[in-house]
């Protein structure tokens, strides 16, 4: 979400700005992720005893919820002008909705619960990155810097709470989410106070968009790379244990898995600058897929724990390259439209389509099957990227020619 500037300060003034704060807050934020969400779909396998097709409906449902929420709040943050305010509340209200999972096992209960959670969810992140973006603005500071710690946290948290889970049962992810998100509300009450704009151009900006060939079939791509990326938190776990592995061993492989993303991240934009967009986009679908192929064949777990260090690259890479692609084929006027269109179709539609439909292939088949319906998709993915690289290799050629 692309912030409103709003003043400047003065290099003394910017040393007493909360640049602490906000690095806690993203440990908070993501620590909760990495606690609740890995974990999620083993606790409801093993303590509810749900089916796949279940667990696979169930945590499908916060992506196609967050599309829908995600324009609410931004109603909420420019009708009230008080974001930081609306970013605590939603964040204590996220903490405290995730009891409910351990209060009751009837199913449809359990939907409207994961819908609310969701709901509330949707806020968190797009107010608080535009109340960062904001601030590294008029500081002139780096927002990669402070998304970092969003890594370092999940990672950390995913491998503790494994641990903690083999120890006490997998329902102390509920008790440590809502701590995490009580102290990540904290945290942000010492956030810069930013005026930010969430708004959105979509009458004029989506008929703009979809007669963009290049953004529609990037779109494409984002959905059938994402998509797997994000199902992957849900079932790593499962394929985990399904490998011999225990809950514990599955909070080591994300630590690896997460870890992995912080230095890639830091190098990102210099490969970008080195090689080009589509070339770093393409790299990291391509290992994406073979890394969803790989778990197709049923590793050893060593294996496996040595190829969640690919995710750097997968990840740590895709995610910035691929935003600095869509910033750079749409126009200035529709370009927060356009950002929220793609993430929407890689984290939202992608998420919930593989998500979904994962949980029924473990349901019939195996997780191992799972991973291969994510491994050629994305394969798909990357061939659809490969074209838009070739397209822009010709332009620039019929452009050098005419020149």
């Amino acid at each position: 979400m692309m912030p409103v500037r709003s003043g400047t300060v003065t290099p003394c003034q910017r040393k007493t700005l909360p640049d602490v704060p906000i690095r806690l807050f993203f440990v908070c934020l993501y620590a909760g992720f990495g606690i609740l969400f890995p974990l999620l779909s083993v606790y409801l396998q093993q303590e509810v005893r749900l089916s796949g097709t279940q667990i696979g409906l169930l945590m499908s449902i916060g992506p196609i919820v967050m599309i829908i929420a995600q324009p609410l709040w931004g109603v909420v943050c420019d009708v009230s002008q008080r974001s930081k305010v609306v970013l605590i509340t939603a964040m204590m209200l996220t903490g405290l909705t995730a009891v409910g999972f351990v209060l009751t096992r009837d199913y449809p209960f359990m939907l409207g619960i994961m819908a609310l959670l969701s709901f509330f969810q949707a806020a968190l992140v797009p107010i608080s990155d535009s109340l960062t973006m904001s601030y590294v603005r008029r500081t002139d500071g780096d927002y990669g810097r402070f998304r970092l710690w969003g890594a370092v946290g999940f990672a950390v948290a995913a491998y503790v709470m494994g641990m903690a889970a083999q120890w006490w049962g997998v329902s102390v992810i509920f008790v440590a989410f809502t701590l995490t998100m009580g102290i990540g509300a904290w945290m942000a009450g010492y956030m810069p106070d930013e005026r930010v704009s969430l708004k959105l151009n979509l009458r004029e900006g989506l008929s703009r968009l979809l007669r963009n060939r290049r953004y529609v079939l990037f779109l494409l791509a984002a959905f059938c790379i994402m998509g797997p990326i994000q199902a992957n938190n849900a079932y790593f776990s499962l394929l985990i244990q399904s490998l011999g592995g225990t809950v514990a061993a599955s909070g080591l492989g994300f630590l690896l898995a997460a870890g992995s993303e912080v230095p890639f991240m830091l190098r990102a934009q210099a490969w970008i600058k080195r090689h080009g967009i589509l070339a770093v986009v393409l790299l990291s679908a391509l290992v994406a897929g073979m890394r969803w192929g790989l778990y197709f064949m049923e590793p050893p777990l060593w294996l496996v724990y040595v190829s969640t260090l690919l995710q750097g690259v997968s990840t740590g890479l895709f995610i910035p390259a691929a935003l600095a692609y869509v910033v750079d084929i749409t126009p200035r006027d529709v370009r927060l439209t356009g950002v929220a269109l793609y993430t929407s179709m890689g984290n939202g539609l992608g998420n919930w389509f593989f998500t979904f439909l994962g949980g029924v292939m473990i349901d019939r088949f195996s997780v191992f099957t799972a991973y291969l319906f994510f491994g050629l998709l994305t394969m798909f993915g990357a061939g659809v990227i490969w074209t838009l690289r070739i397209g822009e290799r010709r332009e620039i050629k019929g452009d050098s020619a005419r020149g």
